[in-house]
């Protein structure tokens, strides 16, 4: 087996972590884990501070970000990016601090999203062959 990303006999994953409240950011960081999906990365996403909000029902940007004249989706919202990349198998989890530190409970997280295991986090931040993006 090559050390390689995507080599063959081992899934090819990712770590990205979002904590950023810029739209602009969460656009861009949803629009390469989309991107990265499509091209067969499993992908796993850690929405901590004011991006764990994108995690909660019912949630709604202040407006759409203008995507580049490539992507034809014209305009997104982050949140609706998230979906959709939960919808295609994303492991989605809010940080273990953000729950007790917002006005939100479990209960108000979008279906699939889960509460993130600080351990399980360090595994896959440790893991040579699982590269982490931050946000």
């Amino acid at each position: 087996m090559s050390d390689s990303h995507g080599s063959n006999g081992t899934e090819d994953q990712a770590l990205v972590i979002l904590t950023s409240d810029s739209l602009q950011t969460q656009g861009m960081a949803m629009i390469l884990s989309n991107a990265m999906q499509q091209q067969g990365t499993h992908l796993h996403i850690l929405l901590c501070d004011a991006a764990g909000d994108l995690a909660v029902g019912g949630y709604t940007s202040a407006e759409a970000i203008n995507t580049p004249p490539s992507n034809p989706a014209g305009q997104v919202k982050p949140e609706g990016m998230l979906n959709m990349l939960l919808d295609n198998g994303a492991t989605v989890d809010v940080c273990a601090i953000y729950l007790p530190n917002s006005e939100n409970e479990e209960d108000d997280l979008l279906e699939g999203v889960g509460v993130a295991a600080p351990g399980h986090i360090a595994e896959m931040m440790r893991d040579p062959s699982i590269p982490v993006y931050s946000f």
